[in-house]
């Protein structure tokens, strides 16, 4: 079976397209590494491209015209960064992502797993979220993902699509074979912000300590990075029962266990054996209390539950910083 991953050779897609290679599926990688790294292509079939490109997508099914699902991952994902250039995210989100789905319906590919976000919903006063909580994104970001939700859900009914749209909660970690890992050197999310502190002696600012949480600090949900790559093998194996013609179905995708900012440092430090101290400052605005998933519609559709923890999504993430100059040549 060969899948396309479109965006296969950034963090997620590239442990997707290791996750499809260890259980016999074969990848063909679409990415215009503007994000992506060309390093994460070797030993994999790839086009280097845009995917809004048709001349291209033409090639790629005339090439491979046995591809049976594509995997969309391709998008930027920094929520800042959409808020500074709104028109930017849209346009390489969500412009073309219709421009690719054109010319997957043209080319007959029907099915299609989308790299959705928790982003998409907005705040729950129980912390716990779950598919049925209504979308109400609070970035651009959140906002072109809600939308191409919108346009594959007409899709789907209009050509006759399915569509797997997997909502990702926090991910975290590298693949555990250290085959691939975050691209970025200094990665913006707390984890990496820990692991900037520890590296240069420097406290962790901790903003909003007065949450409704165990302990007051901020909580979200850190799925590692290969239980997401995992679940798309499933889910393409299942897609069929799962997704039939026309339909549009939606799951989350995150470890189930919410985790507050002051645990996180806790489990660094155990993890790691640093302590980073922790200044206290409050509330930003623009801030919420976060929230956690509930993954059981994954389970149910395609029989996936997360396996991996918290400590060993930080001991991948540590062990991937290891070995990235010899991977990545930096």
């Amino acid at each position: 079976m060969k899948v396309l991953i479109v965006g296969g050779a950034g963090y997620i897609g590239s442990s997707i397209a290791s996750a499809c290679l260890d259980d016999g599926i074969t990848p063909i990688i679409l990415d215009n590494l503007s994000t992506g790294v060309e390093a994460f292509l070797a030993g994999r079939e790839s086009y280097i491209g845009d995917m809004a490109n048709q001349v291209l997508l033409d090639k790629v099914f005339q090439d491979h015209p046995d591809i049976a699902v594509t995997i969309h991952c391709g998008a930027l994902i920094v929520v800042p960064d959409s808020v500074r250039e709104p028109l930017r995210y849209y346009r390489e989100n969500v412009g073309k992502s219709v421009e690719l789905v054109d010319g997957l319906v043209r080319n007959g590919c029907r099915r299609i797993i989308f790299s959705s976000t928790a982003a998409v919903y907005g705040q729950t006063a129980s912390l716990v979220v779950d598919e049925s909580l209504p979308a109400a994104p609070s970035s651009p970001y959140g906002r072109t993902k809600a939308m191409l939700e919108d346009i594959l859900s007409d899709s789907a009914e209009a050509f006759g699509l399915g569509v797997l749209a997997l909502r990702y909660f926090n991910p975290i970690g590298a693949d555990p074979q250290l085959r691939t890992g975050l691209q970025t050197r200094r990665p913006t999310h707390l984890l990496g912000r820990l692991i900037e502190a520890a590296e240069t002696g420097t406290p962790l600012t901790v903003t909003g300590v007065d949450w409704p949480t165990r302990d007051g600090t901020g909580i979200r949900d850190y799925v590692h990075v290969w239980d997401l790559a995992r679940a798309h093998v499933a889910a393409v194996r299942a897609f069929d029962a799962v997704c039939p013609p026309g339909s549009f179905v939606a799951a989350n995708l995150g470890s189930g266990a919410g985790c507050t900012v002051l645990e996180m440092v806790e489990a660094f430090a155990e993890v790691s054996g640093v302590r980073v101290p922790v200044e206290r400052a409050p509330r930003r605005n623009g801030d919420v209390p976060g929230g956690y998933a509930r993954w059981d519609r994954a389970h149910d559709l395609f029989g996936w539950r997360p396996t991996l923890t918290l400590r060993d999504g930080i001991r991948d993430a540590l062990r991937w910083i290891e070995a990235r100059p010899s991977v990545l040549g930096d």
